[in-house]
């Protein structure tokens, strides 16, 4: 069995963003050297996201505006310990904190429109997502 650990480093410009983190991953799964396996993806920060979806602007525009219809900024009880950032942390529970995927033939077997994505709801600072590859050589 073969194992390989890395970390991305996120950073956004804005303090809502979607990035895109399909190549990355598929450069780190090629590294690992892993033929078949699988890939966990996961954000390291309870204020963001990763998961997997078309990469089309208009989708993704969708996505954002459910998750805020579903958790809007707003006043919620987490806020009462100084934090402002309540919706941020449902926005997580909506999305998904992290993504297991198939490895085959050595390279990350995704089907034809799929992307993966890390979503960040409370960002401009440094987070990461850990990405370990697990499988055999």
């Amino acid at each position: 069995m073969v194992s390989r650990t890395e970390y991305l480093e996120m950073r956004t410009k804005a303090s809502r963003e979607f990035v895109n983190l399909t190549e990355p991953v598929r450069a780190i799964v090629r590294r690992s050297g892993v033929a078949e396996g699988f890939v966990l993806v996961s954000s390291m920060h309870i204020t963001s996201a990763v998961f997997v979806n078309d990469n089309e602007a208009g989708l993704l525009a969708d996505i954002g505006r459910w998750a805020e219809r579903l958790a809007p900024r707003g006043d919620y009880e987490h806020h009462r310990t100084g934090e402002s950032n309540g919706d941020a942390h449902l926005k997580n529970l909506l999305l998904g904190h992290q993504v297991v995927l198939p490895v085959t033939r050595g390279e990350l077997d995704l089907g034809p429109w799929e992307q993966l994505f890390y979503g960040e709801f409370d960002g401009q600072r440094p987070k990461r997502v850990v990405v370990k590859v697990v499988g055999d050589a």
